[in-house]
Order: C-alpha cells, then structure tokens, then sequence
C-alpha cells in the first residue's frame, strides 16, 4: 500500500552539523524510501524528518521533502550523488534549511487560524512559509494598477506593482515573478483567492523548488477555510 502523506520526525539535531532540505523524486513503489533512507545514511547524513509531498498515482513518481542534518565534513553533493545511483530515484531540489524537525503542517494552521478567527487572515500568513517550505508568504489586494499588501510574513519583499497582474484571482496557480523587481529575481510564487478575486495570499520561494499540484491544492483549500472563518465573525459582511 502506497504510504499516506504524513510526516515523519526522526532523530534530534547535532548542534555541530547543518540542516538540509532535499526534495527527492522516487518510484512509487514497497521499499523506494527505505532505500532512499539507507543511502542518506551510508553517506553521513542524520535524517530528521520525512514527508511525503506527493504520492505517485498510474504509474508517476512520488516526490518526498527530506530533512537532513550533515555533520561537518559532509558536504550537500556528496550526498546528493549517493541517492540518485538508486534506480529511479532523483533529486529535485537541496538547499539549507533551518527549520527541519520543526514542520508547520496544514493542521496546525488550521488550528492556530482557528484559535482567533479576528487575526484568522494574518495567522495564515505567518505559519504559510513553514508549512510550504517558502521563504515568504502575503496577503494583497489591489486599488487601480497598485498592489496593496495587508499582511506579510517576515521577510517577505515589497510586492511591486507589476503584480497587479495577479488579479482577478479566480482560482490557486503558479505566479509570474515581476523579474526586474528588487528581491524578485529567480522567485518560484504561488497563489490563491483569499475570499474573492479581488484579494489573495501568495508564497515565495527564492529559486525553487517548483510548486506542485499537490501544493496548489492545499494552498487553496487553507485559503477557503481562512476566508471561511473570517466571513463568520460578528458584523463581517465579506
């Protein structure tokens, strides 16, 4: 049976060594991960967490974000090569990451969104860089040909206005990056309808990796639900 998507929190952190995400592309069948797991170790790397992004349908790979932990004398290449020799197996993405062992998944957004339906839209902005391992995420809207941000995770960069383009937001998808802005450049973003056309949350991630199905719809289910919550406090008239 193909695995659900979850997560998997394994072993604690070195403090001498460096977290690492890897984005792993796998054939969809009994045994890929644990040869994927085998490899990673062979080569050094600490595994700290598992989930599966995506699983594999009619015959299509699954992919996998890996969080791993290289003490050291380990370096990202080294272990990159000792996984894709397994057969089928590719790595699609690796980058640092010092958030691994500690996931925001989309159920504890739920339930933080939950807690306070007042700030229930600023709560989604905040907690959506952890849960789609994104640098940034906002909430926009538009007044003419400018783009107005109502809310920001840190980090996030001035969205400029060539952004407009964005709107009307009829449904989640992958964004264009206004290339020339400042803070923009090699920046994968998706977005969602947050309530209307007229009104979005986005997230960015500094040169990938590419945003998936999976994510989009994930990313707009969180959106409805957010917008939901807001929409049922007292005098709201959204």
């Amino acid at each position: 049976m193909r695995r659900r998507r979850n997560t998997v929190e394994t072993s604690g952190r070195d403090a001498c060594g460096m977290s690492h995400l890897l984005r792993i592309e796998l054939p969809d069948v009994p045994g890929s991960l644990g040869a994927v797991a085998s490899a990673l170790g062979h080569a050094g790397a600490n595994i700290l967490a598992i989930e599966v992004v995506e699983p594999g349908a009619d015959g299509a790979p699954a992919i996998d974000d890996v969080f791993v932990e290289l003490p050291g004398a380990v370096m990202p290449d080294v272990v990159v090569s000792a996984v894709q020799r397994l057969g089928g197996v590719r790595v699609q993405w690796v980058s640092r990451y010092a958030a691994a062992g500690s996931l925001q998944l989309d159920l504890e957004i739920v339930e933080r969104v939950t807690e306070k339906p007042d700030r229930a839209v600023q709560t989604l902005a905040e907690l959506l860089p952890r849960a789609f391992r994104a640098d940034w995420s906002v909430v926009a809207t538009h007044e003419g040909d400018q783009v107005v941000t109502l809310h920001a995770s840190p980090g996030a960069s001035p969205v400029p206005p060539e952004a407009r383009a964005w709107f009307p937001a009829t449904r989640p998808a992958r964004l264009d990056a206004p290339p020339q802005a400042a803070g923009w450049s090699a920046m994968v973003v998706a977005g969602a309808p947050l309530g209307g056309a007229d009104r979005l949350v986005a997230f960015g991630r500094h040169g990938g990796p590419d945003v998936l199905d999976s994510e989009l719809a994930r990313l707009g289910h969180l959106a409805a639900l957010t917008a939901s919550i807001e929409r049922s406090l007292p005098g709201d008239t959204g």
